[in-house]
């Protein structure tokens, strides 16, 4: 089974300034993780402010989050999940030459996402429905404590960057869909496939560390 490590070196994908299709897959791949490495920096950031906050105020963070809603918080989790199960079968069915299976694996994991953003829509319209918004704009009455705003304004950074992350993995999802549909990828080329797949399976990750530490404090 050929795949684009192993191309021969007059493939139509080869751009010509690279020696052969391994090396401009390795430098693709090494490309892909060096931005990762600086996503992994952003969100770490956030992560530690996160951390500063909650053992300043422990207390806050438990009753800040009882008015996340937990159960839709899972279900966008499954739904991630879902959709990374669904970009790696994307993946194997390009090593696979089954070109209808990556079209129909890349659309799965296109609506996957849209339906984790709609969920995430209706938790935030609640939210602003009952006044609960970030820094000075808080007028949400159902926390005593003083410093409630703190919570939610990391809640909607975080979640809210999060959420970005998401659509421009639909945007490439989208194009990658396209190109699929005009039988642009199979075993002799699927890199872009295997590079959103990568920014995919951190955008998953991100979220598995973001649930717990909102929705499931107490």
């Amino acid at each position: 089974m050929a795949n684009h490590s192993t191309t021969s070196s007059h493939s139509r994908f080869q751009q010509h300034h690279f020696v052969d299709a391994e090396q401009q897959f390795d430098a693709a791949k090494m490309g892909m993780w060096v931005f990762l490495v600086t996503e992994i920096l952003m969100f770490g950031g956030l992560f530690a402010a996160y951390i500063v906050y909650r053992l300043w105020y422990p207390e806050l963070f438990v009753l800040a989050s009882e008015e996340l809603n937990t159960l839709w918080g899972g279900v966008n989790t499954l739904v991630l999940i879902g959709s990374s199960l669904t970009v790696a079968m994307a993946i194997k069915s390009a090593q696979l030459n089954q070109k209808r299976n990556i079209a129909i694996n890349l659309g799965i994991t296109l609506a996957l996402a849209a339906i984790f953003m709609v969920i995430k829509y209706f938790e935030y319209t609640h939210k602003f429905h009952l006044g609960i918004f970030p820094g000075e704009f808080y007028t949400f009455e159902g926390i005593d404590h003083p410093k409630a705003n703190v919570f939610f304004s990391l809640y909607y950074l975080m979640t809210g960057l999060h959420g970005i992350h998401v659509t421009i993995g639909m945007g490439l999802m989208i194009w990658l869909l396209v190109r699929s549909t005009k039988g642009h990828f199979g075993e002799e080329y699927y890199t872009p496939i295997e590079m959103t797949g990568l920014y995919w399976h951190l955008v998953d990750i991100i979220w598995i560390f973001l649930f717990p530490l909102f929705y499931l404090i107490d």
